[in-house]
């Protein structure tokens, strides 16, 4: 999260006071079954409990929903074999259990949130069986990454997912720290946001500074932008432009 989602759909950032954080909805606590439209087998799918009572990262949120059809889509086989990947801002982990249960992947796979989101990450590996191939970690924009994430004495990630990351504005800031922390020479991160207010296409203005991005075409990008759904593939500049 849309916890983060962010963070990550977002939950209280540092020494923010909890009385800006967005309103949460009213929503009972329930497991959904997930087949992205079939992309998982019907004997498979992806069981996400969501529950808003630590914050609105507990819920399912579109972008997820977007970004993780893309990956289960277009890097189902091979392209994710031998990656380090991580999502960010992870709420319950949909994308990053979604690409675990459905993508060629032989690393383990880390979600990463604030801690209000810990145990619900954790409850959502364990439903999905999961443990060992997904691994939750705390994880506070702005900070430095987890020892786990940056791996072999700080090397970066290879994939980094990032969906409905882009909700509480006076995070944004350390959303942007984040992804410098994150992206390497050799990283990717796939970026997926819906578009709620002015401020968020600042901030996408502000990571075109800092990063390369690029839209991502993909079937559906058409319909996914009619409801203010964005993705995009963001990795260092070129060190010559």
């Amino acid at each position: 999260m849309p916890s983060s989602r962010s963070p990550s759909p977002e939950n209280d950032v540092f020494s923010i006071s909890t009385e800006i954080v967005p309103e949460r909805t009213n929503k009972s606590a329930s497991t959904t079954i997930l087949t992205f439209d079939d992309l998982l087998p019907k004997v498979k799918p992806l069981l996400l409990h969501e529950d808003l009572q630590e914050g609105c990262g507990g819920q399912l949120w579109p972008a997820g929903m977007v970004l993780s059809k893309y990956m289960l889509t277009y890097h189902k086989t091979g392209s994710l074999l031998d990656k380090s990947v991580v999502e960010i801002g992870a709420g319950g982990g949909l994308v990053g259990l979604a690409v675990a249960l459905g993508c060629e992947v032989n690393r383990p796979i880390y979600i990463t949130d604030q801690i209000p989101m810990f145990a619900l990450m954790q409850k959502n590996i364990a439903l999905n069986n999961l443990l060992g191939r997904v691994d939750a970690e705390i994880y506070d924009w702005g900070t430095p990454p987890p020892s786990k994430v940056l791996e072999n004495g700080g090397q970066h990630p290879d994939i980094v997912l990032a969906a409905d990351c882009v909700y509480f504005e006076p995070a944004f800031p350390l959303l942007l720290q984040t992804l410098e922390d994150l992206i390497g020479p050799s990283t990717t991160c796939y970026f997926c946001f819906k578009k709620r207010r002015k401020a968020d296409m600042r901030f996408i203005r502000d990571m075109t500074k800092k990063f390369a991005v690029e839209q991502i075409s993909y079937d559906g990008l058409e319909s996914d932008q009619r409801e203010g759904i964005f993705l995009y593939q963001v990795q260092q500049k070129d060190k010559k432009q």
